[in-house]
This record gives C-alpha cells, structure tokens and sequence, in this order.
C-alpha cells in the first residue's frame, strides 16, 4: 500500500479516523474527549453544520462519521447521504436526540451504518464505532427495538408506531382500508355494523387530518400497511 493511501477502517494496528459533527459545542466537546481517552480512534475534524461536514470530510478523509441531524443549513440527512454518495466506504454513525422513525428510517436510506441516541454511554458509543468500522450495521437498544418491530411485528405494531393518535380498532380499520377493503367488508371482518365502520373511519380521518380514504390509504401504505 502506497505510504500516501488511507488504511482501510478496521485494520489492526491503527486509530480509526472520526469527524465529528455536532452544532451544539459543549456536546461535541464531550465527544472529542471521550474519543481522547481511547486508543483506537483519534478526532480528524470537528463541524457544526452540514456544509463544513462536507468541507472537513473532503480535507481529512475520515473513516467514521459522528452525525447529528439537526444541524444549520445542510441537516444531517443530507450531509450523510451526499457523504456516503461521495465515499461508499465512509460510515456514518447518526448521534441524535431524535427517536422517531421517520427520522430512523430517513437515516438508513441514505447510508448511515449506525443510529445512537446521545443518551448512549461511552461503552455503547465506542462498541457501536468499532463494529461499524468492519461493516456491520449498528442501533442503539431502544433504536434497535423500534426497528426490529417495524419489520418483524405484526402489522398492528407498525400502525401502533406509526399512528400512536388512534386506538386499537382504529388502527386494524386503517389496516384493512390499505388493504383496499370497502366498508361493508371491514364491517363483516369485524363483525361491525356498517354504520360502526363509517364512524371509525371518520374519526380516522380526523386523527389522521386527511380530506379523504384516498389520502388515509397513502399514509397508511407510507408506513407500510396494506403492502402484504
């Protein structure tokens, strides 16, 4: 390997090289001295927005990343989606007060290899760095509950993430509404009245602050309901 080349993260030996983006100082402070106390990782650049993320990134050739979303201008989203397009082999490790999935999931699809809430230790914090360093794929444990739901639970679940405002039959109405069932359908399916069924739909749509089924279907097949 030429003397010039940047190691490849994970290799033995070696401090992996980290970016830190965080416009709150005092928070990305704290990051730079916990990184200080290891041995394995040195602080490469620090940024306070998206565009000077960018502009460090380009300069120093960091392996990993430590991303916040909410920053000025560029958001984190867009700093790491224009970072990994850049350099698929950089890992950005999103740290974020923000639990929710569109937040989550918006992170994933543009190419973040970790989500961590900033509640996270020191301990989870490293681990999480050095596991994406070999190309693994890290959440935070509350992070990784919600994830872990959204694909593996039952339909119900997703609804109940997605759509915390209705109740419980609510949201198996909404269900079937994604599924393209009419109301005299959903209303043998449950065995409702039809009047019971156009009252809940209602209210859905009032929760739901849409004009019409239309609208409620396309939220409801946004969070994934009625694509099974």
């Amino acid at each position: 390997m030429d003397a010039m080349s940047p190691n490849q993260p994970g290799e033995p030996g070696r401090r992996l090289r980290v970016l830190v983006v965080d416009d709150h100082p005092m928070y990305r402070d704290g990051l730079v001295m916990t990184l200080a106390a290891t041995a394995d990782f040195e602080t490469v650049g620090e940024a306070r927005d998206g565009e000077t993320a960018l502009e460090v990134a380009a300069a120093t050739r960091p392996d990993i990343v430590l991303m916040d979303l909410r920053l000025p201008g560029i958001s984190g989203i867009e700093a790491t989606r224009r970072l990994v397009a850049t350099d698929p082999g950089i890992r950005v490790v999103v740290v974020s007060m923000l639990e929710d999935d569109d937040s989550i999931f918006a992170a994933m699809r543009v190419g973040a290899s970790g989500y961590l809430l900033k509640g996270s230790d020191r301990d989870e914090l490293l681990s999480a760095m050095r596991a994406v360093s070999l190309g693994e794929v890290i959440f935070g444990a509350s992070i990784a509950r919600r994830v872990m739901a959204f694909f593996t639970g039952r339909p119900s679940s997703a609804a109940a993430m997605a759509f915390p405002e209705l109740t419980d039959r609510e949201r198996e109405i909404l269900e079937r509404i994604a599924h393209g069932d009419p109301n005299p359908v959903i209303a043998r399916t449950f065995g409702l009245t039809d009047k019971t069924v156009r009252n809940h739909v209602s209210n859905i749509l009032n929760k739901l602050q849409v004009a019409d089924r239309a609208q409620a279907v396309a939220r409801a097949r946004d969070a994934g309901l009625g694509t099974g």
